[in-house]
């Protein structure tokens, strides 16, 4: 007699594994970063050259979209991805894609014109992929990236028209400056107390964008109140931001905290140098205001966030390491060189040597952050 099973008693069929969306695969989502690190490559690039110092290329065109490539095309395209892997639609990624390629038409031989209208679209996908993601918890966070994403909108359909960069400098800063204030006050919450804050940073917002229109209409009060309202952002964020009291911790805390204090510190000069004009800065006051926002506040706000945002974006380990410390340092002391003894003195020498110690502070960061990157995924294969 042939024994049978008890039923019920059949071993369970093994549910097939998922496969994770092509969405959720690091590969798909590295593909946006290269052109963006194209974007950062040919932007310190043409760094160089306005510095006069030996460039590795020297091509004339570089210099004309320095300051958009870095901005919009390498900034943009870091931000909009992980705006569209929060959305975690497809459609979304068409903001990173839109605004690396634009880069590369920049830096490409075709008509200038094409790039700046790819890079146009690419800020307007960047602004609507806001728009799901505010519907789905009318957020002040996310209210507040949008009014920064108008401003590069703004930045970027002006450039068709205007080509002048130092005139469409508040549209550009506009756009860094919230973007960042609105990441610092949602990982802020936690420590705020007080339930002005939230509201005060909102209607602080919502002021800077309308002093940077009025810097485009009325130069001779724009100006000053742009610079002024930055000082007040500044103000903001230094009394709620976290990072007054975990810069007494240890490790990557207290790294992520000096960085942001010193970014904050950078805004600040920024702002002083703005509220003292009364129209489109020229000279050493437009290096300095350019250099603090966009190396000593912005870069210092990447180097700041790279461990923690990135591995959430990229879905691979970024490991806090010490040695963060060694470009991040040469970052700021290679500024206040360059801002300080350069434009403040008028030393050339000085100037130029800060300039360098810029690029090669970012591209150190840069290759220790890849270093850390590979070297973690092989441990702990």
């Amino acid at each position: 007699m042939t024994a049978t099973k008890p039923a019920g008693t059949e071993p369970a069929k093994a549910k097939p594994r998922r496969r994770p969306s092509v969405l959720r695969r690091p590969a798909f989502r590295m593909m946006f970063l290269l052109p963006a690190g194209a974007a950062l490559l040919i932007g310190l690039n043409a760094g160089l050259q306005l510095l006069g110092a030996d460039a590795p290329l020297k091509i004339d065109r570089f210099p004309q979209v320095h300051g958009m490539l870095l901005v919009l095309s390498f900034v943009g395209t870091v931000i909009s991805l992980e705006r569209s892997v929060a959305l975690n639609k497809a459609w979304g990624y068409a903001a990173p894609a839109l605004l690396g390629v634009a880069g590369l038409l920049l830096i490409s031989p075709l008509d200038l014109w094409i790039g700046k209208a790819v890079l146009l679209a690419g800020t307007i996908v960047m602004t609507v992929v806001y728009i799901p993601l505010w519907r789905r918890q009318y957020d002040n966070v996310v209210l507040i990236q949008i009014l920064g994403s108008v401003a590069a909108v703004a930045a970027a359909a002006l450039w068709l028209r205007v080509p002048s960069i130092p005139v469409l400098l508040p549209f550009l800063i506009t756009y860094v400056v919230l973007t960042i204030a609105g990441e610092r006050l949602e990982l802020a919450r936690i420590g705020i107390n007080s339930p002005k804050a939230e509201p005060l940073l909102l209607a602080a917002s919502f002021a800077i964008l309308a002093a940077t229109t009025a810097t485009l209409l009325w130069p001779s009060a724009g100006y000053p109140l742009y610079g002024v309202l930055l000082l007040a952002l500044v103000g903001w964020l230094t009394v709620y931001d976290a990072a007054r009291k975990t810069i007494r911790s240890q490790g990557l805390p207290r790294y992520i905290a000096a960085c942001l204090l010193a970014g904050y510190g950078w805004l600040a000069i920024a702002g002083v140098v703005l509220a003292l004009h009364d129209g489109p800065l020229t000279g050493g006051s437009y290096d300095v205001a350019v250099h603090a926002v966009f190396l000593g506040f912005t870069i210092s706000m990447i180097m700041a966030h790279a461990p923690v945002i990135l591995p959430a974006v990229l879905r691979k380990p970024l490991p806090y390491t010490s040695g963060f410390w060694l470009p991040a340092g040469l970052l700021h002391v290679s500024l206040a060189l360059r801002l300080g003894l350069g434009d403040g003195a008028a030393l050339n020498g000085a100037w130029v040597t800060g300039g360098v110690l810029n690029v090669i502070s970012i591209l150190l960061f840069a290759v220790m952050a890849v270093w850390q990157a590979t070297h973690a995924q092989k441990a702990a294969v």
